[in-house]
C-alpha cells in the first residue's frame, strides 16, 4: 500500500507514541485526521507542543474512544486506521481496572465495528509486548504463550483477540501492532525513562526506582513510528500479528545507569517500596523477537539505544519540557 495521499486517523494522537506517528505520517504525504481525548481546557496533548505549521496540516477531532457514535463519525471518510488509544500505566491498573476494560476491550471493538461497516482498507491495531509478561523463552516471537500479568495487560490481551476474531469472522483488513518499551521525548512520567531522567534534572542525589533486575526490550520512539508505517505499506501483513522490537534487552539498573552516567553522574539509586510491583505481576523479562516485521516489511532499527538515550535527555533538559513533569512524586 502507498500510505501518500491516503486519509489516515489516528486514535491516540494526542499521546506520546501517537504524536510521532501523526509526525511522521504528514512526512509521508498523508492526509492526516488526528482522535484527541476530549477534555474542557481544549488540549490536544502533545500535538499542542508541535510546530504550527505542522498542526495546520492536520484535522483534529476530539471524541472518546469510549463512546460508539464518535468513533464513527471520526472514521467516515478514512482510508487507513492507526489504533493507538488506550490506558497504558499498569500501577493504575491495579485500582481502577474498570476504566481499562472500558477504553482497551470496549474502545477496541468501537475501532473495529466501524471500520468493518465503514469498509476501512486497513486497520492497525496497537497491542503491548506486555500481553507476553515473563519471557518463557526468548526471544519472544508472536508464538509465545499470553500471560495477563496486571489488569492492563489483560485487556489488552482481549483486545487482540478481539480484533483477531473481526479478521477470522469478517475478513477485516486488520494488523496487530505489539511494540516493545518504546521510549523517547515526550512518554509519560509513569514509565522508567522519564523517571530517572526527571528525578535527576531536578538535582536529586538519590533516584527512587522500584526492580533493578527486570530487563527491557527497549526501542526508540522514531523507529517504532516508523515501524507502524512500515507494516501498513506492506500487503503482507493483513491478518498478522507483528512485535516491533529491537531483539535485545538491558536491565532496569543498568539502563538507570547508563542515564546516570549522561546527567548526573554522582547519583545514586536506592529502592523505594512504593514502586515495587506486586511479585506475581512484575514482568521480569522482555526481549522480543523481530524476526517477522523484517521478514514482510522493510523496517530496521535505525537509531542505538545509546543515542536515544542522549536525545531523549537533551529534551528533557528543556526547562519548557522538564516542568511538565512532577520529579518529586510516584506517577503511576
Amino acid at each position: 500500500m502507498n500510505l501518500k495521499g491516503k486519509k489516515v486517523l489516528i486514535t491516540g494522537a494526542d499521546g506520546f507514541i501517537g504524536s510521532h506517528l501523526t509526525e511522521a505520517l504528514l512526512e509521508e504525504g498523508c492526509s492526516v485526521k488526528a482522535f484527541c481525548y476530549y477534555n474542557s481546557f481544549n488540549s490536544w496533548g502533545w500535538l499542542d507542543t508541535i510546530s504550527k505549521d505542522k498542526l495546520q496540516q492536520i484535522e483534529v477531532f476530539t471524541g472518546d474512544i469510549r463512546d460508539p457514535n464518535g468513533v464513527r463519525k471520526a472514521m467516515e471518510g478514512v482510508e487507513v486506521v492507526f489504533h493507538l488509544a488506550a490506558l497504558i500505566a499498569i500501577p493504575f491498573s491495579y485500582h481502577s481496572p474498570d476504566s481499562y476494560v472500558d477504553t482497551n476491550i470496549k474502545g477496541t471493538l468501537n475501532v473495529l465495528q466501524a471500520a468493518r461497516d465503514l469498509n476501512i482498507e486497513k486497520l492497525l491495531v496497537t497491542s503491548t509486548s506486555e500481553v507476553y509478561g515473563t519471557a518463557l523463552y526468548v526471544p519472544i516471537d508472536e508464538k509465545h504463550p499470553r500471560q495477563g500479568q496486571s489488569p492492563y495487560s489483560a485487556t489488552k490481551i482481549g483486545a487482540d483477540h478481539l480484533a483477531e476474531s473481526y479478521f477470522r469472522s469478517f475478513n477485516l483488513p486488520v494488523t496487530i501492532v505489539r511494540p516493545f518499551n518504546t521510549f523517547g521525548p515526550r512518554q509519560s512520567a509513569r514509565a522508567v525513562i522519564p523517571t530517572i531522567i526527571t528525578q535527576l534534572y531536578s538535582g536529586m542525589k538519590e533516584i527512587k526506582l522500584g526492580s533493578l533486575h527486570p530487563t527491557r526490550d527497549l526501542l526508540f520512539v522514531k523507529d517504532t513510528a516508523q515501524g507502524f508505517i512500515e507494516i501498513a505499506k506492506s500487503d503482507k501483513t493483513i491478518g498478522e500479528e507483528i512485535n516491533i522490537a529491537t531483539q535485545s534487552e538491558i536491565s532496569v539498573g543498568d539502563l538507570a545507569n547508563k542515564l546516570i552516567q549522561i546527567i548526573a553522574p554522582d547519583a545514586i539509586v536506592v529502592s523505594d517500596d512504593q514502586r515495587l510491583r506486586p511479585e506475581k505481576s512484575e514482568v521480569e523479562r522482555l526481549h522480543g523477537s523481530n524476526k517477522k516485521i523484517m521478514e514482510l516489511t522493510n523496517w530496521s532499527q535505525k537509531i542505538s539505544l545509546d543515542e536515544g538515550l542522549k536525545i531523549t535527555s537533551e529534551w528533557f533538559s528543556n526547562p519548557d519540557n522538564l516542568k511538565q513533569y512532577k520529579s518529586n512524586i510516584y506517577n503511576i
